[in-house]
């Protein structure tokens, strides 16, 4: 009897535990869910919720709740588990890492680029990367895929399937042409070196594409990659100056042919042969091309009076010599508001933007802006655009038609860059206009 009893005890005892572990596990998961819910509210009041461009879509039937995507992905509050799935928070500030796809143990991730309401302009490429031209290829920044990690992957793997695709018996001086050595074009390069391929960089300014023109101090690198011929990046908050460096160091080891300052200005085809011509009258001949070209090549220009005065930049080289200056920064883009705080420490900046809030920027630079908007250091005007630029002063008008002028000495605009269609369609090139589809699915 008293054995009995003693069981009966234990098998209460254990059954009570469990309930209670059952009740606790269910209170938590119903406060989490909460607590997303209320991130999701703000975000939706702060313009937070929807995508700008490239963001994670998830599929509910399939995921399984593990927070594998959300551990992996090193921005903060993206995605959030709402009533036993994953789910999206603060979609705007997704900037394509594509760490929750390749985390995610079920795949139920897929990466998409445009909405149903807003779209968004990319060439036409299919999974091996390659156009509707037969044999000209993109990866990178212009196909929609802008982080370093992800552009240094996408340019090995579109030259690891024009390896596959080399027609022999062509009349051409190079098996393979790069268009842009920017990250996609540095990674195509070495990839082409591996697999014995004659081939040729092409670039309009040096080595380094867009990350030549950012601010020398500027943190490009968040996370690992993997380099042709180098292998793993490891390297975490990495510098402009850091990566360039790389860069430099394996482009010269492996002997990799790179002409600066050769912008393309058109590439036909000649009986199976592209023939590319340059701005300043060169001509080359290849079996294949890769455009691994930047959408900002060319910087959108707001087209108002003054924009074309010495006084106004697209980008911003070395902050730390610019001092005791009235400077105006235009955009809400991760570039501005990290060229604002580098000029601010000795200069008085005004940071225009003409929507409410800041979309789409890391949350280490939301932070700091947020910070410095509260202490003073940057005076930031939402809903505002710049007007006209003056020799000594810029005019800025608000949403509400309100007109002022205020005290200038240098304007940097960054307002993002503009796809070079022309240079595309010319090429043969489809382009088409994405709603809500699929960059990377499983």
């Amino acid at each position: 009897m008293e054995i009995l009893i003693e069981n009966i005890i234990i098998y209460s005892s254990i059954f009570i535990l469990c309930l209670f572990a059952i009740v606790y596990y269910l209170w938590r998961e119903k406060r989490n869910s909460k607590i997303v819910e209320e991130k999701i509210k703000i975000a939706k009041a702060d313009g937070l919720y929807e995508p700008v461009s490239l963001h994670p879509v998830v599929d509910e039937n399939s995921c399984i709740k593990t927070g594998a995507c959300i551990a992996a992905c090193p921005e903060k509050d993206i995605l959030g588990i709402k009533n036993g799935k994953a789910t999206i928070i603060n979609a705007s500030r997704c900037i394509g890492h594509g760490a929750c796809f390749h985390a995610c143990p079920t795949e139920a991730i897929t990466l998409c680029i445009g909405t149903e309401k807003r779209g968004v302009d990319l060439p036409h490429v299919n999974k091996n990367f390659e156009t509707n031209v037969h044999g000209i290829y993109i990866a990178g920044e212009l196909g929609g895929m802008g982080l370093i990690k992800n552009s240094v992957e996408q340019g090995k793997q579109a030259v690891d399937n024009i390896a596959k695709s080399i027609e022999k018996g062509l009349n051409a001086t190079y098996d393979l042409i790069i268009v842009g050595a920017g990250p996609a074009g540095i990674s195509a390069s070495l990839a082409a070196k591996k697999h014995n391929l004659n081939a040729l960089i092409l670039e309009q300014d040096t080595l380094g594409g867009t990350v030549f023109t950012f601010p020398r101090s500027k943190i490009v690198m968040t996370s690992p990659m993997d380099l042709p011929l180098f292998g793993k990046v490891k390297l975490f908050e990495t510098s402009k100056t850091e990566l360039l460096d790389l860069w430099e160091s394996v482009i010269s080891k492996n002997d990799i042919l790179i002409k600066e300052n050769s912008k393309v200005e058109e590439i036909t085809n000649q009986n199976n042969v592209f023939k590319i011509k340059t701005l300043s009258g060169d001509e080359y001949t290849a079996k294949k091309i890769l455009l691994a070209i930047g959408r900002r090549g060319s910087p959108r220009k707001l087209n108002i009076p003054g924009e074309n005065s010495e006084k106004v930049a697209y980008r911003l080289l070395d902050p730390e010599i610019i001092k005791d200056k009235n400077i105006l920064v235009v955009g809400g883009g991760d570039s501005a508001i990290e060229s604002a705080l580098l000029l601010a420490d000795q200069n008085k900046v005004i940071l225009s933007y003409r929507s409410e809030a800041f979309n789409r920027i890391k949350q280490a630079n939301n932070i700091k802006i947020m910070e410095a908007i509260e202490k003073g250091s940057i005076d930031v005007r939402f809903n505002t655009n710049p007007v006209s630029i003056e020799k000594d002063e810029v005019t800025i008008s608000n949403n509400n038609g309100e007109i002022i002028s205020v005290k200038n000495d240098l304007v940097y605009i960054f307002a993002g860059g503009e796809l070079p269609t022309q240079f595309l369609q010319k090429a043969g090139i489809q382009i088409t206009r994405k709603f809500g589809d699929a960059i990377l699915k499983h």
